[in-house]
């Protein structure tokens, strides 16, 4: 794992170096009983953000976010729709700050941490507001029923190298109905699966000196079993109008930088099915300068990461950052720029 101090980003065939500030948004698992119910109170953007998935969804997804139970944001059919929302007014309550402080924001890279990815497509203007709700919604509902008839799971597994835990998913099962998710930093990787092989690997791992913690997901994902859940969710997503975004997206499979729609629509069809590669997406973004990243969303978990994956990038979140370092972040972009927001999005 490198150290270097990102301060000369290095051009790659993806695209000429970004630079500059980086979006991260989280995934499932982040999300907590009242997230967003903050922001609601103090920022009429945010509220904004709420009552227009309330009205896409045709049901109150802003009472599911701030007096939902703990057990009712773990639904994955909840979860999802819950998440985006809650991570799309965090955004606009950013931006909502910076406009009052006279500037507006610009980042050179965004990404999110699995289904923050759809987060991050609609900030990138990629995908409209109203059309990512109702995909994630499918999404909730296609892996819900995917799970319906694969019980399982994902479990973390700490204080191993991947390399190890790859091969206890291929010692319990070579068909696929085990494998690793996730490889959110070094000595941290997810595994997924039918509950059966889940809870033989995990048992193994704990053999072989690792730490292992069942995650409150009750859907496994990121797994080659998925590939019909993943095709079904690829003929909703081939209907959506897509744009190129911008900025670009890093992809989570790939580490790739994303810039055209056809790109990103297959990053998020293909995600359900494929390990999720955040450490190396975070390096990418590294690698290409940026700096300083804003985790955008419920919690701090991804902050968190980040001081495992590379502790010499400058990382806080939106709802914690102070003026001052707002200020600093986007001082040299004026305001009266125009900028395209989400809100009222959701009606087109």
């Amino acid at each position: 794992m490198t150290t270097q101090t990102p301060n000369q980003p290095k051009q790659t065939k993806d695209s000429q170096p970004r630079g500059g500030l980086a979006l991260i948004f989280p995934g499932q698992g982040s999300q907590q009983p009242g997230m967003g119910k903050r922001l609601a109170d103090i920022s009429q953007a945010a509220r904004e953000m709420f009552a227009q998935a309330d009205e896409v969804l045709g049901v109150k997804i802003s009472d599911l976010c701030f007096t939902g139970s703990e057990e009712e944001l773990e639904d994955t059919v909840n979860t999802q729709p819950a998440m985006l929302t809650t991570s799309l007014a965090h955004l606009a309550f950013l931006r909502e700050r910076l406009h009052e402080i006279g500037h507006r924001l610009a980042p050179g890279l965004i990404a999110g941490h699995s289904l923050g990815q759809y987060s991050a497509a609609v900030a990138a203007d990629s995908l409209d507001f109203s059309d990512g709700l109702r995909l994630v919604q499918e999404r909730g509902r296609i892996m819900a029923d995917w799970a319906g008839k694969h019980p399982g799971g994902l479990a973390a597994v700490l204080g191993l190298d991947e390399e190890i835990v790859r091969q206890i998913c291929a010692d319990v099962a070579s068909d696929g109905a085990i494998g690793v998710a996730v490889v959110n930093c070094p000595g941290q990787t997810v595994i997924s699966g039918e509950s059966e092989p889940l809870e033989q690997a995990m048992a193994l791992a704990l053999e072989r000196g690792g730490k292992v913690r069942r995650l409150s997901i009750s859907v496994p994902s990121h797994i080659p079993l998925m590939r019909d859940a993943a095709k079904e969710l690829s003929g909703f997503i081939d209907k959506l109008p897509f744009r190129d975004p911008n900025p670009p997206l890093v992809s989570n499979i790939s580490s790739k930088l994303l810039t055209t729609a056809e790109e990103v629509q297959r990053e998020l069809s293909d995600q359900i099915c494929s390990t999720i590669e955040w450490a190396r997406c975070v390096l990418t973004m590294a690698d290409h300068g940026s700096t300083p990243f804003i985790e955008v969303g419920p919690g701090k978990a991804l902050t968190n990461l980040m001081k495992r994956i590379r502790g010499d990038i400058e990382v806080f979140t939106a709802e914690t950052a102070s003026d001052a370092q707002l200020l600093d972040l986007a001082s040299t972009v004026p305001a009266n720029q125009r900028e395209r927001t989400l809100a009222g999005d959701a009606t087109q």
